[in-house]
């Protein structure tokens, strides 16, 4: 199936998408209620979790970009999520409600006064992540595999503390309460179609492929004459502006933040996602995003009592996070790859599925 072909079917699933988003929004377009005219709706903790979804899959595609195609293992995510939280924070809380929330230190008059629309305070956190990536990935990129690893963990961390101390930018351990909740389904779902176009188009150019071949081999993509150094800047940059977008979504649909929600547990969440749908590949991200959002909100069940005809357990907090480990170790013994592997999804694979079906019909 030639790409002529294809677009007017992208453009279909683009359609149901924001169907999907109206119906369960409940928005009314025009007088209009998709919710009203089918009869039904959702509640408020299933539009959450979609949302959830959402902004995890704009994370998955980011840190996939950085780990699985351009094979660098970062563990700073959690880093430019803050940075990105931060920055869309202060800018679209009114300069009254940060006067009231400053209440161990007086903040900058820069940060009192700053105020923007959602949609710029979004890219200016998404930019500040970006720019801290690139000052970041200068000097910790030429370190390889392992070692690049604990370093980013550690900017990860030194970021979490500058957060915790810098009292009159970041509110220091308070952090900030009543964010405008602006993040919601139709922000968070054209933010993920954002995400998924930049990084689907850069992986179908040719940088795509150096980027490609940098992972498999660096030795053989430097012979070739390709500058290893810019293309895994290049990567990290992009990855950390999406995480930043991430993070600033995730702190506006919260409506607050403070530095103890960007632990290192929040970069190993998005690490499983993208390791359980598939190191390189974008469709395993989203499944992905969707599968281990809904189980851990799944999963809280089993921290709750229990009670089975006359016999009671009492819930055992934290068991959620046992019961996710287990299930994470099943798939990684019996399914290395990942659900998706390095494989896509595909309207030409998708034809030729459905054409073997028919043809053992």
């Amino acid at each position: 199936m030639n790409r002529t072909a294809r677009i007017p079917l992208n453009l279909a699933l683009v359609a149901l998408l924001a169907l999907f988003v109206w119906w369960a929004t409940g928005d009314s377009i025009a007088g209009v209620s998709l919710q009203k005219i089918t009869g039904g709706g959702i509640n408020g903790y299933t539009l959450q979790i979609l949302n959830l979804i959402a902004i995890n899959i704009i994370l998955a595609l980011s840190l996939n970009l950085v780990y699985g195609f351009t094979g660098m293992f970062s563990l700073g995510h959690a880093g430019f999520m803050a940075i990105g939280a931060y920055v869309c924070s202060i800018l679209i809380m009114a300069p009254a409600q940060k006067e009231t929330l400053f209440i161990i230190e007086p903040a900058y008059a820069w940060v009192q006064s700053a105020h923007a629309p959602f949609f710029v305070a979004v890219v200016a956190g998404g930019l500040a992540a970006a720019v801290a990536g690139l000052l970041v990935g200068l000097p910790l990129l030429k370190l390889g595999d392992d070692y690049l690893g604990i370093a980013t963990l550690g900017v990860a961390e030194i970021i979490r503390v500058v957060a915790n101390n810098l009292t009159p930018i970041t509110n220091g351990a308070l952090g900030f309460k009543g964010i405008p909740q602006y993040a919601d389904l139709w922000w968070n779902a054209g933010w993920m179609l954002v995400t998924l176009y930049v990084i689907m188009r850069l992986l179908a150019s040719n940088t795509g492929n150096v980027l490609r071949a940098v992972r498999d081999d660096e030795t053989a993509a430097k012979a070739m004459g390709i500058n290893i150094f810019r293309m895994k800047l290049l990567s990290f940059t992009v990855g950390s502006f999406f995480a930043g977008v991430g993070g600033a979504l995730l702190g506006s649909l919260l409506t607050t933040i403070d530095p103890k929600m960007f632990l290192f547990t929040l970069t190993f969440n998005v690490l499983m996602i993208v390791v359980t749908g598939g190191l390189g590949s974008m469709t395993g991200s989203i499944l992905g995003g969707i599968a281990i959002t809904v189980l851990l909100e799944w999963l809280r069940v089993v921290e709750n009592p229990i009670s089975i005809g006359s016999f009671q357990m009492e819930g055992i907090p934290g068991m959620r996070m046992v019961v996710f480990s287990l299930a994470l170790i099943v798939i990684i013994l019996f399914k290395r790859e990942g659900i998706m592997g390095m494989r896509e999804f595909s309207w030409a694979g998708l034809g030729r599925l459905f054409g073997k079906k028919g043809a053992a019909k």
